[in-house]
């Protein structure tokens, strides 16, 4: 059964996520207590038990969320080796699971990478005044247009309907006073530490390109799509300048979703908690399937499902 793969972003996390993993497999608890010791501290400790606060911290949900991802794969295999991954996609965080799956780069290098990243991200909510917010309704050129006019970027397109975005908090709030002119019916401002995916992170974009330049990237064995530009990266040259600019730059998940479906694939999995991907593929395309592998009760459902 051919699948592509598919990884969870940050927003995703809850407390729990792999436990019932760890408990009930050897290759995964071997997984995870490598990730800690790669790290030099224990993420498992955070995944499993939390508390939700420090979980969702930057610094910890993004190696949270890779491991996660990584051991949910792993384990699909390992219950049905005749699976065979043909392409892959992650969103924002995810594009790295995403690269580690098809060998772009190895799970220990993504894990210090996702690690490092999370903490650059951290520093620079910290040092500027971001948020971010989540706009229902409207066309894609208008938002543009209302985003230019309120000074912030756009930095989700997630699927129809649901574009985030991205700035100072000023910049949010005109965003919401303005929203209605432009065509917008709800917008929601999100729970989150500062503006992802904007100009505000770009302290930690350059940190980031100095980290993806010491870490052995190899072309991938399958495709890999990447958020910034939407489309197959397979140089490593390139792949790096993609991890790189995806930090400040727009993660383009529809039309990512939307040229996977046009090249003829119909069955996707999403390895990650909540079912995030999930929801937002059936708003692209209903046309196509999903199943999503976030515990061990799914993973025996995809596995019945694909088997």
């Amino acid at each position: 059964m051919n699948i592509v793969a598919l990884f969870s972003g940050q927003g995703a996390q809850k407390v729990g996520m792999g436990k019932d993993f760890f408990d009930a497999s050897e290759t995964a608890r071997e997984l995870m207590l490598e990730a800690d010791q790669t790290l030099g501290m224990k993420v498992t400790d955070v995944m499993f038990e939390g508390p939700a606060q420090e979980l969702t911290r930057t610094a910890w949900c993004q190696p949270a969320l890779y491991l996660h991802g990584v051991t949910a794969l792993r384990l699909l295999h390992e219950r049905l080796p005749s699976i065979n991954v043909v392409a892959c996609a992650g969103l924002s965080l995810g594009e790295f699971t995403a690269h580690a799956a098809a060998g772009s780069i190895s799970v220990s290098d993504g894990l210090r990478l996702v690690a490092r990243r999370g903490a650059f991200m951290e520093e620079a909510c910290a040092a500027t005044q971001g948020t971010m917010a989540a706009l229902i309704g409207g066309e894609i050129t208008a938002i543009r247009e209302l985003a230019a006019v309120c000074d912030v970027d756009v930095a989700n397109i997630n699927a129809p309907g649901q574009i985030v975005l991205s700035g100072a908090v000023s910049g949010i709030e005109a965003v919401t006073e303005k929203a209605k002119d432009f065509g917008i019916r709800r917008v929601i401002r999100l729970d989150v530490a500062g503006a992802y995916h904007s100009r505000l992170m770009q302290s930690a974009q350059d940190q980031l390109a100095m980290e993806l330049r010491g870490v052995q990237i190899e072309s991938p064995k399958v495709p890999v799509i990447c958020n910034y530009g939407a489309r197959v990266v397979a140089e490593p040259a390139e792949i790096r300048e993609m991890l790189e600019k995806q930090v400040t730059g727009s993660v383009r998940w529809q039309e990512s979703l939307e040229w996977l479906i046009a090249q003829g694939h119909t069955q996707f999995v999403e390895f990650g908690p909540g079912k995030v991907l999930t929801g937002m593929l059936a708003k692209i395309n209903k046309d196509v399937n999903c199943l999503c592998v976030e515990d061990l009760p799914s993973l025996e459902t995809a596995v019945a499902a694909l088997a």
